[in-house]
């Protein structure tokens, strides 16, 4: 365990805001530090990336800020729990007191998203994947999904599961873009467009504006703020790959190193863990997430998440805001599974709270299943 806690989580506005970047970007930080009673005035530790080429600079002169500490790890939907394991080693080092872990992006708003991918030119791998003309990352996702039909009999009915119980979930969170937009079921998801097999668009995550940020500090200063300290108890991180070139087998993910890590320093094993919020770019990742982190062996993640158990009131709580799958996906979208934790541990959740929940998971997914962070919460009661 350590000595640091989260004391402040909130989002910008979601969907199609209309709105710039670094607008966005100051509604998730003024917000989070709100929630906490904080003010920009006591932030020393700033922690951004998307923003543009030197995001943390640029975030901090639009907000007036000059901190002591600064990190703008750019690794993709894993980088905001890979912050958190930065501020809280800064914080236990005196490097910083209060620090701010945030993203945001107008992509939807912008168009800036598209298929065509960014397999740049000048890399290795670009000679042995761009004849193929992959859509980037949907292809290399696909191909996941793929191998792991094959070697483990899986279906793409069994699949759906994930994006049919992140609707659920998504049904009961006012915020959630999908919100209102009706259920899900096995025939939707496997009737929607085929984009690259066997995914169809069901299986992809949404394309929003939006974003999130969380506020980190000691937990002796943490119990003096408005809410319950939540608890950073563990963390554990794995670079893999950048491209599926360099990968042996697609359905092994690093996400068995940073799980095993972040479990171990926390103390506790998959079995206690109330809430699991892991990103779901694609359905399969988040299946090869689940399977990765322990929560079932090898093989049998398809098998487990069936009747009902990763839905609302379910065994396993998954993805309870609806996830990138049907609630906000701005892209890197790690910081909103932080931002989602926090409230499941402080009871916030209104409808989709999960009853007496004391420990969460946030576990990140970056590139091409190439970087992996994992992050332990949890309050006492």
């Amino acid at each position: 365990m350590t000595g640091v806690a989260i004391v402040g989580a909130a989002e910008c506005d979601l969907g199609s805001t209309g709105k710039s970047t670094l607008t966005l970007q100051t509604q998730a930080v003024t917000r989070a530090l709100a929630d906490a009673g904080l003010t920009l005035a006591d932030v020393d530790g700033l922690a951004t990336t998307g923003v543009s080429r030197f995001s943390t600079t640029q975030l901090a002169e639009y907000l007036g800020l000059r901190p002591r500490w600064v990190d703008s790890t750019f690794v993709g939907g894993s980088a905001a729990e890979m912050m958190v394991a930065r501020a809280t080693q800064a914080i236990e080092a005196g490097q910083a007191s209060t620090v701010v872990i945030s993203f945001a992006s107008n992509q939807r708003s912008a168009r800036s998203r598209s298929l065509g991918g960014v397999v740049e030119a000048h890399t290795p791998e670009a000679q042995f994947e761009t004849p193929y003309g992959p859509l980037y990352p949907l292809s290399y996702y696909a191909m996941a999904a793929q191998q792991y039909f094959h070697r483990y009999g899986g279906t793409r009915e069994k699949l759906a599961e994930i994006a049919i119980a992140a609707r659920e979930w998504a049904l009961l969170n006012p915020a959630a873009f999908r919100y209102g937009a009706g259920p899900l079921t096995v025939d939707d998801v496997l009737a929607a467009p085929m984009v690259s097999s066997p995914l169809t668009v069901a299986d992809c995550c949404l394309v929003t504006d939006g974003g999130g940020a969380v506020v980190v500090t000691a937990l002796d200063r943490a119990r003096d703020l408005r809410h319950p300290p939540v608890r950073v108890l563990g963390y554990g991180e794995r670079s893999t790959n950048t491209s599926m070139t360099a990968v042996e087998d697609l359905t092994v993910t690093g996400a068995r190193e940073s799980g095993r890590e972040a479990f171990a320093r926390a103390g506790i094993t998959p079995s206690e863990v109330d809430v699991l919020e892991v990103y779901d770019s694609f359905t399969i990742t988040a299946a090869l997430s689940i399977e990765a982190l322990g929560f079932c062996g090898p093989g049998e993640v398809l098998d487990f998440i069936q009747d009902g158990r990763i839905r609302p009131g379910g065994e396993l709580a998954l993805d309870t805001s609806g996830g990138g799958l049907s609630y906000c996906h701005p892209g890197q979208y790690g910081v909103l599974l932080l931002v989602e934790a926090v409230r499941q541990l402080r009871g916030e959740a209104g409808a989709r709270q999960v009853p007496d929940a004391r420990v969460a998971v946030a576990h990140g997914t970056g590139g091409i299943l190439s970087t992996h962070a994992t992050v332990v919460l949890g309050v006492q009661r």
